[in-house]
């Protein structure tokens, strides 16, 4: 019997190997194993030698970034340490477009967050796919940057700037003027100063993660420098003053517009300088063409009868006048050719003092006419007319005084009460501080002065003297400025009322109202300017709408500063001096911008003083 055992020697098991197909098969596996083992060499050999740079350069772009270190702007404040103008920290957000166009889905909260159209936000991404920077919103306050780095959207980081900010608003904005986006002065001292306040950035080298956020940093590359502090001449209280005082007579006048200047006698510094209509230099809608233009040092007009001193200046500086020499203005008018000049009221024969006080536009024309036309220049020019002042202020005018080699008789007579040339309102006060300073004039200055100014004797300090006695008969009730008086204080000034030129010669029922004096009288500290232009509510002579304003300022002045009074309280106000034939009561008369003919009106482009 045949037995079998449980394998069949006859035949080969079906799972058994064929010896030819398993080397095959080993020879296929090994080669594959080895071209991507090949592959694998090749590529890391590439990564390492040939893209190293391009990755490097990459992996660098992704993870390290040069960030800059903002420097903020020095800070502005007055005399004492008022802070005028201040840099405050802000939050700027950004984008690289190209990272924020793969996070489109994250748009509409990025938009809510930054208060923005999410179709707009959108727009402005696809559209700058190019670009690496794009700004979203600038100068965010700091809390709601961080509301929108919170949401942690791809593409979105933020950086700390600075915005100025100026405390007082309104009250000294046409002094400090105002600065750009990027805190880079733009007007007033802001532009005047920009290369001594403005600081320099500085930068360093960091890693970030994906979201933006520093991780480390590398190195320092720059140290950020910030700028200097910047010390005014400016006394905030005064400021406010002047500001308050002038806004009030402007609303009460309902005049169009207003300027004052107070200057520190002793010194030549600005204490306070404000214009109306205000802007606020917080507020970028309010800058405007226009609006922001500091009036005080780069607007003229023709001063009227405030210039009148100053002729009498020359006038005593020829030795032809003294303050008892009588000139005569009767029968009050004067013909220049064949003009007519003319006052309100036959004065007669009356000294200096009187002419002042009573703002004999006759009496100025004979004075004017004595003298040597290369005096009355030189007089006018040392006083600092007809050039710009030393203050540096931007876009400051020079006003307009023409050559006298230009002057013709008709021309000087106007000019001696205030027509014919155009001053600024800084440039008359600069005149009557030296006038206060018995004759010395001082340089302007926005800067805080701590060391005494010498100055230069332009006007013999006698005869400047005797003319601060006779404006003092300005300021009694014989003369056209008794409004500016102050309680305590002596005070020596001069109205003026002009009317305005238009097109067609000059407007008879648009005035410029002036006053500028010094006090106290006797030791001058402070002399100002007050301008009113255009009052429109029944007044507008200078003694009646400048001359109040005038006692307010320079009242409230001389009591925050401490000066001593040089006048008892409560006195009766000294009358002018007496004159050799009595005059009749003061009456104030429309100002006469050019004479008359005996049969009409001349026109201001044919009798005026010629001009360059």
């Amino acid at each position: 019997m045949k037995v079998f055992s449980g394998r069949d020697s006859s035949r080969r098991s079906p799972k058994a190997a064929n010896p030819r197909s398993f080397r095959q098969r080993s020879i296929t596996i090994a080669v594959v194993f080895c071209t991507l083992a090949a592959g694998l060499i090749w590529r890391a050999v590439d990564l390492q030698l040939v893209d190293h740079e391009f990755l490097q350069s990459q992996g660098n772009e992704r993870f390290t970034r040069v960030n800059e270190i903002a420097a903020h702007r020095g800070t502005i404040t007055d005399r004492f340490g008022e802070p005028l103008a201040v840099s405050t920290p802000v939050d700027t957000v950004w984008a690289n477009p190209r990272e924020l166009a793969l996070a489109t889905d994250q748009l509409p909260r990025l938009a809510k967050a930054l208060k923005r159209d999410k179709n707009e936000l959108a727009r402005r991404v696809t559209s700058n796919l190019s670009r690496e920077f794009l700004y979203l919103a600038r100068h965010m306050q700091p809390g709601e940057a961080a509301k929108v780095k919170a949401l942690e959207i791809p593409g979105v980081y933020t950086t700390r700037e600075y915005r100025r900010y100026y405390p007082s608003g309104e009250v000294a904005g046409h002094v400090l003027g105002f600065t750009d986006v990027d805190d880079a002065g733009q007007e007033g001292l802001e532009l005047a100063f920009d290369h001594w306040l403005a600081g320099e950035d500085g930068a360093k080298r960091v890693i970030q993660d994906n979201l933006g956020r520093v991780v480390q940093d590398v190195e320092s590359i720059r140290t950020a420098r910030p700028g200097r502090d910047l010390v005014l001449s400016i006394d905030l209280r005064i400021q406010y003053l002047a500001y308050r005082e002038l806004k009030a007579a402007i609303r009460t006048q309902r005049a169009r517009s207003g300027s004052v200047v107070v200057l520190d006698v002793t010194t030549g510094e600005v204490l306070a300088m404000v214009n109306q209509p205000a802007y606020n230099p917080n507020d970028r809608d309010q800058r405007k063409p226009g609006g922001y233009r500091n009036r005080a040092a780069t607007d003229i007009l023709e001063p009227g009868s405030s210039i009148k001193p100053f002729i009498v200046a020359a006038g005593l500086a020829s030795g032809k006048y003294t303050d008892r020499s009588i000139v005569e203005t009767g029968p009050g008018f004067y013909k220049v050719g064949v003009k007519v000049i003319e006052d309100k009221r036959n004065l007669g024969p009356v000294d200096l003092a009187t002419i002042l006080a009573k703002s004999s536009n006759v009496g100025m024309a004979r004075i004017a006419l004595s003298l040597e036309p290369e005096l009355i220049y030189s007089t006018l020019t040392r006083l600092g007319f007809g050039q710009v002042t030393t203050s540096g202020y931007p876009g400051e005018s020079a006003g307009v005084l023409s050559n006298y080699s230009h002057w013709r008789p008709i021309g000087i007579a106007t000019m001696a009460y205030g027509y014919g040339m155009s001053v600024t309102p800084l440039q008359l006060a600069h005149a009557y501080a030296t006038i206060g300073a018995f004759g010395v004039s001082r340089p302007v200055s926005f800067l805080r002065i701590d060391a005494p100014v010498a100055g230069e004797q332009v006007l013999d300090e006698g005869t400047t003297r005797q003319l601060i006695q006779m404006l003092e008969a300005v300021v009694t009730p014989a003369g056209t400025g008794m409004q500016a008086s102050i309680p305590g204080y002596r005070v020596a000034g001069k109205t003026g009322t002009a009317w305005k030129s238009n097109a067609g010669g000059y407007s008879t029922d648009r005035y410029m109202a002036v006053f500028g004096g010094v006090a106290p009288a006797t030791s001058p500290r402070l002399a100002a300017v007050v301008i009113v232009d255009e009052p429109g509510a029944g007044l507008f002579y200078g003694g009646d709408v400048a001359a109040p304003v005038f006692s307010a300022v320079i009242g409230g002045a001389l009591r925050l500063l401490a000066v001593a009074p040089d006048a008892q309280i409560g006195a009766p106000v000294e009358e002018m001096p007496e004159t050799p034939l009595p005059a009749p009561p003061i009456e104030q008369s429309a100002p006469a911008p050019l004479p008359r003919t005996p049969v009409q009106t001349a026109t201001p482009a044919a009798d005026g003083v010629t001009r360059r």
